[in-house]
C-alpha cells in the first residue's frame, strides 16, 4: 500500500504505527553509495547525478504523488546561494514527471516573507514551468505527530502533504551555518516544521538527528553549484559565494552531509549532528567506507 493511501485509511490506528508505515525503507543502492558530479550547468549536473546513481525511475512510481524539499527559506537572490539553485529545483521536477509522477509539490515554511522568498529565490517560476504546484504553507495543515525514536523531541507539528506523500526528494542547498557550521541535507527538514521551531536551537544536534527519524527522504540531491562559505545561513555578499559546480546524489543523510562537509574542508567528525546521526545508525559518516562514484563532466 502507497504510504498516501495508508495515511487515508488509517486514521484510527496510532501514530506508533503510522510511523512505521511513513518511514519505511527507501530505496539503497549498494554501488554506488553517492554519486558526485561535477563542472557543468546545474540541470546537466543533477540529471546526470541521478542517472548514475540508478535513474529517476527507480525512485519514482506512474501515479506517485511527490513532494520535493527545496530551501527556499530566505528572500535571496540564487547568486547569493542561500537557496536551492532554481535550475536544480526545475530539473528534478521535470525527471519526476517523466517517471509518471502524477504531482510534484513544493513548498517551504520560510524565514523571510514567503512571496518574497518564492518569488527572489526564483524556484517559484522555474519549477511551476516545469510542472511543479509551488505553494506557501498554511497553519492550519500542520498536524503534531508522535516521533517514538526521538530522545528529545518525542512529537512535532509536521505539515500534512509530508505525512500524505508518496515519495519526498531532498533538496538542499550546501551552505555555511552560524548555529551547526553547515547546513546540508539534514537541517533542510526544518522547513517541513511548524510550530516553535526556536526551540529546536538548543541541544540541536540530538533534536535535528529526532527530526530524521521520522522524516526520511527516498532520494537526496545536495545542490553544490554555489556554496554559501560564511555568514549563513541567509548570507547576502557575493564574496561570500563560491562557484563549485557540483551536485551530490544519495539515499545515505549522513553520507551525504558528510561529504558535503568536506566539500567545506570540514572534517565530518567533528560536526556535531552528524556524529550524533552516526552514532543512532541513520547512516555512515565514514567516507572512506562509502564507494563514491566521481564524474567530471
Amino acid at each position: 500500500m502507497k504510504r498516501r493511501d495508508f495515511l487515508k485509511n488509517s486514521a484510527a490506528l496510532s501514530a506508533t504505527f503510522l510511523l512505521a508505515k511513513n518511514t519505511s525503507v527507501f530505496p539503497k543502492f549498494a554501488n554506488p553509495d553517492l554519486v558526485v558530479v561535477r563542472n557543468a550547468e546545474p540541470e546537466i549536473l543533477v540529471r546526470k547525478a541521478v542517472e548514475e546513481f540508478g535513474g529517476m525511475s527507480n525512485f519514482i512510481s506512474k501515479g506517485d504523488i511527490v513532494v520535493l524539499k527545496p530551501n527556499i527559506s530566505w528572500d535571496r537572490v540564487p547568486e547569493q546561494a542561500a537557496t536551492t539553485n532554481p535550475q536544480v529545483v526545475a530539473e528534478v521536477v521535470k525527471m519526476c514527471l517523466e517517471s509518471g509522477a502524477k504531482e510534484v509539490k513544493i513548498f517551504d515554511n520560510t524565514l523571510n516573507e514567503a512571496r518574497r522568498c518564492y518569488k527572489r529565490s526564483e524556484i517559484e517560476k522555474a519549477a511551476s514551468e516545469a510542472g511543479a504546484d509551488v505553494k506557501h504553507v498554511y497553519s492550519r495543515k500542520f498536524k503534531r505527530v508522535s516521533i517514538p525514536e526521538g530522545e528529545l523531541v518525542k512529537s512535532w507539528e509536521i505539515y500534512e502533504d509530508v505525512l500524505e506523500a508518496d515519495k519526498i526528494i531532498n533538496l538542499p542547498i550546501a551552505k555555511h551555518h552560524s548555529l551547526c557550521q553547515v547546513s546540508l541535507s539534514m537541517k533542510n527538514y526544518m522547513g517541513f516544521l511548524g510550530g516553535r521551531r526556536g526551540q529546536l536551537h538548543r541541544d540541536f544536534d540530538v533534536k535535528i538527528t529526532d527530526i530524521n527519524t521520522f522524516v526520511k527522504a527516498d532520494l537526496i540531491i545536495l545542490d553544490s553549484y554555489r556554496m554559501l562559505l560564511r555568514n549563513g545561513p541567509s548570507g547576502g555578499s557575493l564574496n561570500d559565494v563560491k562557484l563549485a559546480k557540483t551536485v551530490v546524489c544519495g539515499t545515505d543523510p549522513v553520507a551525504v552531509d558528510s561529504y558535503g562537509a568536506s566539500l567545506f574542508g570540514f572534517d565530518p567528525n567533528k560536526i556535531g549532528f552528524i556524529n550524533v546521526a552516526n552514532e543512532r545508525g541513520l547512516g555512515i559518516k565514514d567516507l572512506n567506507k562509502l564507494n563514491i562514484k566521481q564524474i567530471d563532466v
